[in-house]
């Protein structure tokens, strides 16, 4: 029995360890998802209830409305009154000082009658009859204070309500004493201007403390619900319009439901309820790679890809839901379909896009809104990166996101408001930073292909280029070379093209397959500018090994210059296991007899094991062995290409590549037609 089992497993380690990466997500995700009840009905206000009759599952506050509650902030907030605090202290200083500089002017004994000390008696009640209503000191809250608005005054530990016009700045102070000297006889008014210009002191100041804590205090007497539902009572019936009230009790019961944390039964229901719908989205996940794409199942990069962005987009979302859930507005789920039609195609984008969402629409709040507005970025993330080769796509790509975000937001405030009164600007800032953020995605997308050892089309435009170092150093050492690889490459380009495939990954790789000839470039037919072949000095053998080893050493260059896998792949696989036929039989007509190792006169392989490499294979065949025809003609042409391939497919050269026999005639036809073109040969009509 253990030898089965253990015999088991090493047959189907590969595909054991895929199902555990499965599994091991499913229970991070089951064990981070938030632990809250849903409600289980959808409801919009303005519409007709679709479900059969709501009653009260148990008694429940009536929740305000938002609105509702704004308003009744505002209305405690208006009667409210800003508390000022009138110092005596610094009254009593003032006026102290201010005999002193009375006494120190010294007056005449007598003016007009009035003597000195009574002088003194009217100067200081013109000053105390303003200093007790109070000199402000400046605060930023006046400027929203009108003179006929209410304050309240705090005297000697005794508040009482006066206007804030009545109340005085320290020039309207002087002011106002000036207007009391101009109409006073028997007295020194040049004296008594003077000493009150600098007399007057700030002793009413604003209470910023006590003014804020009475706010808080009445704030605090706020209710947020203002009614009771019992217990089996109706809220709405089957098709009766969900008005206003009908909208804030449904509301009032889906909060109550979801704040509920019921028995320890009741949440391990909760849990076990989770549990199966999270396994069942990633079981269909699983069927979804296994069974129609089997191509990227069978890569484990691939799944661990896959898998690590689903949990880098649900972790933090878990985390805001469960600590802030307004804020799940900023997270920019957009990134996830950028990255993922950068790595892969629109059908493994979408059905893993769609599958995140639905397990982030068990948690959040509005979830109808959450889906809609998030299938919709979704599509909009599609159109905008069907072609993403250009950075500028994804700049592009961030205004359309927010673009979307406003058009849903609209749209359900028209449905559900009737209007757009409830329109919010912060929403507005928040979709906008929430755009901005999927600008990430630009440097995410390269540090995933490094981390993954992945590529994108960027990556391959950027290797593509002619003027990179690896390629303008091939042009300058094997031009020869540099010029085949060219043509290599047009032709791959346009039979991919043709069958389908990654028509750019072929034509990078072909830029690249023959970069290992730069050491001996003489050695090699299209370098030969001259009538002089290095080969007629050595044996067979040889050469067989210079021209064998063109392929390692390109490997070894190509590494050097950290090109990717991807890339190398091209250079490992384009001549396969296949033999140097020339030097083979050249070395048995100079050894007659003797028995030689095909080992020393083949290459080391792989054979092509893609679509690709096997296309880049047969146009480098072709287009090499074209370059010795004398005279081309369409005939030989066709029997070129049908020869050289026929080899290939005899050596078994495309067995582990996903290519049919379809394919590889349309790659003829396409291979004749434009070598055809290249040698200007006209094609034979019939007579």
């Amino acid at each position: 029995m253990n030898n089965k089992f253990f015999s088991f497993l090493q047959q189907h380690y590969y595909e054991l360890f895929k199902i555990t990466l499965f599994a091991f997500a499913a229970l991070i995700v089951i064990w981070l998802m938030p632990r809250e009840v849903k409600f289980q009905y959808e409801y919009s206000k303005g519409k007709p209830w679709q479900q059969e009759p709501l009653f009260a599952p148990f008694d429940f506050a009536i929740f305000k409305s938002d609105e509702a509650i704004r308003l009744e902030r505002q209305a405690v907030l208006e009667k409210i009154y800003p508390y000022f605090v009138l110092d005596q202290e610094k009254t009593d200083a003032g006026r102290q000082r201010l005999q002193t500089f009375f006494n120190q002017a010294k007056p005449a004994d007598t003016v007009k009658g009035l003597s000195k000390q009574q002088q003194l008696s009217v100067l200081l009640s013109i000053y105390d009859s303003i200093q007790n209503r109070g000199v402000v000191t400046y605060h930023p809250t006046f400027e929203n204070l009108k003179s006929s608005d209410n304050i309240d005054v705090i005297k000697n530990k005794v508040v009482y309500r006066a206007k804030f016009g009545d109340v005085y700045t320290v020039k309207s102070a002087y002011d106002k004493a000036q207007s009391i000297i101009d109409t006073l006889k028997g007295i020194d008014k040049k004296l008594f201007s003077e000493i009150l210009a600098n007399g007057f002191v700030q002793n009413l100041s604003y209470d910023e403390r006590m003014t804020t804590a009475e706010n808080d205090v009445a704030l605090a007497q706020i209710s947020p619900t203002y009614g009771m539902v019992q217990e089996g009572e109706l809220i709405i019936s089957a098709g009766e319009l969900v008005d206003n009230e009908k909208f804030n009790e449904i509301n009032s019961l889906r909060i109550a439901y979801e704040q509920r944390v019921g028995t320890k039964s009741e949440q391990n229901a909760l849990i076990a309820g989770q549990a199966v719908l999270i396994l069942a989205i990633f079981l269909a996940l699983f069927f979804f790679l296994k069974i129609i794409r089997k191509d990227v199942y069978d890569e484990l990069r691939n799944i661990n890809f896959l898998l690590m962005l689903i949990l880098m987009i649900l972790i933090p979302s878990f985390y805001l839901i469960t600590y802030n859930p307004q804020l799940i507005i900023l997270m920019p789920f957009g990134l996830l379909p950028i990255i993922l039609i950068t790595f892969f195609d629109t059908r493994i984008t979408m059905m893993v896009y769609l599958l995140t969402i639905t397990l982030l629409g068990l948690v959040v709040p509005n979830p109808y809104f959450f889906m809609f507005s998030q299938l919709v970025i979704g599509f909009v993330v599609l159109f905008g990166l069907e072609k993403h080769n250009r950075r500028i796509y994804f700049f592009q790509t961030s205004i359309y996101i927010f673009l979307g975000y406003v058009i849903v937001y609209l749209g359900f405030n028209l449905i559900q408001e009737g209007g757009l009164s409830n329109f919010n600007w912060i929403t507005m800032g928040a979709y906008a930073l929430n755009a901005l953020f999927t600008m990430l995605g630009l440097p995410l997308i390269f540090f995933l292909e490094w981390a993954f050892g992945s590529i994108t089309d960027l990556t391959l435009l950027e290797l593509s280029n002619t003027n990179t170092p690896l390629l303008r150093e091939l042009a300058q050492k094997a031009p020869g070379t540099f010029q085949h690889s060219m043509q290599v490459a047009n032709l791959s380009e346009e039979a991919l093209f043709e069958i389908g495939g990654n028509t750019l990954l072929a034509r990078t790789g072909a830029l690249y397959h023959d970069i290992g000839k730069m050491d001996n470039p003489v050695y090699f037919v299209e370098n030969q500018m001259g009538g002089y072949n290095p080969h007629d000095d050595i044996s067979a053998s040889e050469s067989a090994r210079i021209i064998v080893e063109h392929v390692t050493k390109g490997i070894e260059k190509a590494r050097k210059a950290k090109l990717p896998e991807q890339i190398i792949d091209f250079i490992r696989t384009h001549h396969g296991n296949r033999r140097v036929e020339y030097f083979y039989f050249m070395e048995q007509k100079a050894h007659p007899g003797l028995s030689l190792d095909e080992r020393d006169f083949s290459y080391h392989g792989p054979i092509p094991f893609s679509k690709e490499t096997a296309v880049v294979m047969m146009a480098d065949s072709v287009e090499a062995a074209s370059r010795s025809m004398k005279s081309p003609t369409e005939q030989k042409i066709n029997d070129l290409i049908e020869n050289i391939i026929k080899k290939q497919m005899d050596n078994n050269q495309f067995v582990n590549a996903n290519i049919t026999l379809k394919e590889i005639s349309t790659v003829k036809k396409i291979l004749k037609k434009k070598l055809m073109n290249i040698y200007h040969v006209r094609i034979a009509y019939p007579d």
